[in-house]
């Protein structure tokens, strides 16, 4: 993904005016720009790359947004500009649906900052030993309330196991979220002060090790809800 600020600047398909690459019109004919090359969601939506974000102002840059772009109003325009309006449409709505979601957002913005949480064979670095040892304990004793259930077990003894095996999980999802709001006040607290990439780069890390670390858990409480609705079922 392209960092926004690597992109100097877009030419107008229709006049060849140069524009900043966050504008959405050309400053001379005011004509829809193409989205041949634009930084990221947050750029495109007028954001800085901050992690607190106002829903309220990101639904109104929607709203705005959505009716500048939205293809009704290029029925009878240049085919350039009918497919700019599409493009834009769609990229909106991505960014959109990105940004409203707290942990979309980390992602996202790991992504643009070059520190993808996806990396081809390392899926559980930066992982600590003694969480992957925790979960691999936790996922042993809810393969076993399953075999129990199977074989028998009363509902209630199998609802006692599973709000046993909660409370680890619950615990990890509260540390969870207090680790994000520190290091999404540090982060904002860097942007703010325009810190040199290569400045903020160990906190992105961490960014990218709770992330990690929150799938494993949210792995984890998926499979604890399924059999505690396969035990209500019963």
């Amino acid at each position: 993904m392209p960092d926004s600020r690597a992109v100097s600047i877009q030419a107008c398909k229709h006049c060849g005016t140069g524009a900043p690459p966050d504008a959405h019109f050309c400053p001379k004919c005011e004509k829809i720009l193409s989205l041949a090359r634009h930084g990221d969601y947050f750029a495109f939506l007028g954001l800085p790359r901050k992690l607190t974000v106002d829903l309220q102002d990101l639904d109104r840059r929607l709203r705005t947004l959505s009716r500048q772009f939205h293809p009704d109003y290029y029925c009878n325009a240049t085919p350039s500009e009918r497919l700019a309006s599409l493009e834009r449409s769609s990229y909106l709505n991505d960014a959109y649906r990105t940004l409203r979601d707290p942990s979309a957002r980390v992602e996202y913005l790991l992504e643009v900052e070059g520190v993808p949480l996806k990396r081809r064979g390392g899926a559980a670095n930066g992982v600590s030993p003694e969480l992957l040892e925790e979960v691999f304990e936790l996922n042993e004793e809810l393969d076993a309330i399953r075999e129990a259930r199977l074989a028998g077990a009363s509902p209630t003894d199998t609802r006692a196991r599973l709000a046993a095996a909660r409370v680890p999980i619950d615990r990890h999802l509260a540390e969870y979220a207090r680790r994000l709001e520190d290091l999404t006040r540090r982060w904002d607290a860097l942007v703010e002060q325009d810190v040199p990439r290569q400045q903020r780069r160990d906190l992105l890390e961490g960014l990218k090790t709770l992330l990690l670390e929150r799938n494993y858990i949210n792995n984890l409480l998926a499979a604890l809800e399924k059999e505690a609705a396969e035990t209500t079922e019963c």
